[in-house]
């Protein structure tokens, strides 16, 4: 099997995707086994200076840094469980000793597979106003839609006043479920969690749309490179 590396963004995100690579190995692999995986964090804050800044370049850098470590530590290709660190990915690219995973082209590959036309977008501000999920999605015939106004604010406040410190609430659960009822009413047939904390508030069975899980997908692509 390949050797797995995980470059972190933020900490609840990043071990939400661990979990589901081990989770989801029980089934591909065997009980107590999993391809090997290294993860290296370097704290969010060192990277929101770039991201408030528009500096993808210098989140490139970041992600550069970490990909260099887990390269000279084994891994065989990455992963970055960080939807917003994808708008560097022209910048990793270009540079990187090993191949990556792209979360937005591994959930939109799973929206066409399952039919969706249009996909709403829950994200950060980063991901709501960037290219990164347009750029995957339009090629395979998939429209992305975003919330408006106030829906929009509130997406992006919850994830970064509570989800990335492990804090959900019912009432942000409600909150995002009715932007979801929104983004219903204006077409889509489908919502991706696009931030990778999200999964860890909304629930699939409560969704006024059916899910896109960024995190799942993005870790079971992982295992399913591991095997390949």
């Amino acid at each position: 099997m390949k050797h797995i590396g995980i470059v972190a963004c933020s900490a609840e995100g990043a071990a939400l995707c661990y979990q589901q690579i081990c989770r989801d190995a029980l089934q591909l692999v065997g009980k107590n086994d999993h391809p090997r995986i290294t993860l290296d964090s370097i704290p969010l804050a060192a990277w929101m200076p770039s991201f408030d800044a528009g500096d993808y370049r210098g989140v490139g850098r970041i992600m550069l840094d970490s990909v260099r470590l887990l390269s000279r530590a084994g891994a065989d290709f990455a992963v970055c469980p960080d939807n917003s660190a994808h708008r560097a990915w022209a910048f990793v690219q270009a540079e990187t000793p090993i191949p990556w995973l792209h979360i937005a082209q591994v959930l939109g590959a799973e929206a066409r597979r399952r039919g969706y036309r249009r996909v709403g977008v829950l994200g950060t501000r980063f991901t709501m106003t960037g290219p990164v999920y347009r750029e995957a999605l339009s090629p395979m015939g998939i429209d992305t839609v975003v919330p408006e106004g106030a829906d929009f604010e509130t997406v992006d406040r919850i994830i970064f006043s509570e989800l990335v410190d492990g804090i959900f609430k019912d009432a942000s659960r409600q909150a995002y479920n009715r932007v979801i009822a929104r983004l219903r009413e204006r077409g889509c047939d489908a919502v991706a969690l696009a931030c990778t904390e999200i999964p860890l508030l909304v629930r699939p069975e409560e969704s006024p749309l059916p899910t896109l899980d960024s995190t799942h997908l993005l870790a079971t692509a992982a295992v399913r490179e591991a095997l390949a």
